[in-house]
């Protein structure tokens, strides 16, 4: 199985940020993917996009929905968009993928 087909029918993932420590802060997400690309949603001013800003290498393994972690960690880089159509595009992924949970 390949890293990206362990994310395959997954709802979850949980993304490892870095402190400026080094230290890992692991956050379970909801997550779709397109084109290649596991797509998030977050507060922008929440901690972990401070970390991506200041870091963006990440690690993500698909986990359950309180972050129980169910297959491999694999590296990846991060960026955060907050364009108005970056925003709407990841808000159509998500809300497609999720439904109504993504609404509330």
């Amino acid at each position: 199985m390949s890293d990206r087909q362990q994310f395959d029918g997954e709802e979850f993932l949980s993304m490892e940020t870095f402190r400026k420590t080094g230290v890992g802060v692991k956050t379970p997400l909801w997550f779709a993917e397109h084109d290649g690309e596991l797509l998030i949603w977050t507060d922008g001013s929440s901690g972990k996009v401070k970390r991506i800003r200041n870091n963006p290498d990440v690690r993500v393994a698909p986990c359950k929905r309180f972050g129980e972690v169910t297959g491999e960690w694999v590296a990846a880089r991060a960026s955060v968009d907050e364009s108005s159509e970056g925003v709407a595009q990841v808000a159509a992924f998500l809300r497609r993928k999720i439904g109504v949970f993504f609404v509330l």
